[in-house]
């Protein structure tokens, strides 16, 4: 069995190296440009094209596109967000009511086990086995 602090280590490593692939991605993708993917409708006419050089360390990205990434970046996250809050938004109120359920439960089933007992006890015969003077 795992205890606490070796899940939350594993749960610390494992957002690392989510964050280490999301970094190395976006850095991947400022390093070298796109090629350029041939569109269905033009598969279909064989074009002889050179052969691309072969990409240079040293390509750099112009501030357009750079600029286009980024914003790219920030509408996803801002999707993935916005999904997110939708779901939890439509959630809650399923979480409240249940939430709402088990407290009345419990204090339903607290008053009944009280009046049980005190019932019991007021209707419980007199015991005779037990004396009447216990100093």
């Amino acid at each position: 069995m795992m205890s606490r602090q070796q899940q939350n280590h594993r749960h610390q490593d494992q957002q690392s190296r989510v964050f280490y692939e999301l970094s190395a991605l976006v850095l991947n993708l400022l390093r070298s440009p796109p090629t350029p993917m041939p569109f269905s409708d033009q598969s279909s006419v064989p074009v002889r094209r050179p052969h691309p050089p072969p990409p240079s360390t040293t390509t750099t990205i112009s501030p357009a596109g750079f600029a286009w990434l980024m914003l790219g970046i920030s509408v996803s996250l801002m999707l993935c967000g916005s999904v997110t809050f939708f779901i939890g938004f439509m959630l809650m109120p399923w979480v409240i009511g249940l939430v709402m359920v088990f407290y009345v439960a419990g204090i339903v089933s607290t008053v009944s086990m009280l009046g049980r007992s005190i019932f019991c006890y007021a209707m419980a015969p007199p015991r005779k086995d037990i004396p009447g003077n216990l100093l």
